[in-house]
């Protein structure tokens, strides 16, 4: 395939089905050519700024691509949480640096993982502390508080030396509690005392 008719094929795909991603394999159906031929044709989009390389066998448009849609490609068990929802819930000050993503497979070597739309970080956790979620790969506030606290544990870090927390009175209670459920006591014990000071300090 030539140049322009990429271009008018993954504009397609954007404007028609919101697909912004696509695997080498994905990539090869389409053109119908060899591994070898393929990475040919990969470079020179690459060059001409039609595409970007976004992890290992990934590949995808250089602008609208969403850290949610990157994360699906390079693990479909993740989902982001920790700070990283956190922040996107409006629940901390601090930006974090990274994406944080729990999932239920080991990364082992490609643990962490650096990209043009950020850096992500899969932690490996098991059921009922892995919990994935149905929309956009994020967590909700609530869990993301949970995620949170269950990490800094886990590495023997204060959570509250570590972030400036804010709006936790927007927190859904109920579903919180039920939330809590899935955690240990030490960790349940922890954000309800997080949770407690934010309302009254």
């Amino acid at each position: 395939m030539r140049t322009w008719e990429w271009q008018k094929y993954l504009d397609a795909q954007r404007r028609e089905h919101g697909k912004t991603v696509f695997s080498v394999a994905e990539m090869a159906n389409i053109a119908r050519l060899s591994p070898e031929s393929l990475n040919v044709q990969l470079a020179r989009l690459i060059k001409r700024g039609v595409l970007l390389r976004y992890a290992r066998g990934v590949y995808g448009l250089p602008e609208g691509l969403t850290a949610s849609e990157l994360l699906y490609s390079m693990d479909s068990h993740a989902y982001v949480t920790s700070v990283s929802a956190l922040f996107h819930h409006g629940m901390i000050t601090q930006r974090p640096s990274l994406f944080v993503c729990f999932t239920d497979r080991r990364h082992n070597r490609s643990r962490e993982r650096i990209t043009p739309a950020g850096r992500f970080v899969f932690v490996t956790v098991k059921k009922p502390v892995y919990f994935p979620t149905e929309k956009q790969n994020l967590a909700p506030p609530e869990q993301a508080l949970c995620d949170f606290v269950y990490l800094m544990r886990r590495s023997g870090v204060d959570p509250q030396g570590t972030v400036t927390f804010r709006n936790l009175n927007r927190l859904g209670k109920s579903f919180l509690k039920d939330t809590l459920r899935r955690y240990p006591g030490t960790v349940q014990k922890h954000v309800s005392s997080i949770v407690k000071q934010n309302e009254t300090g």
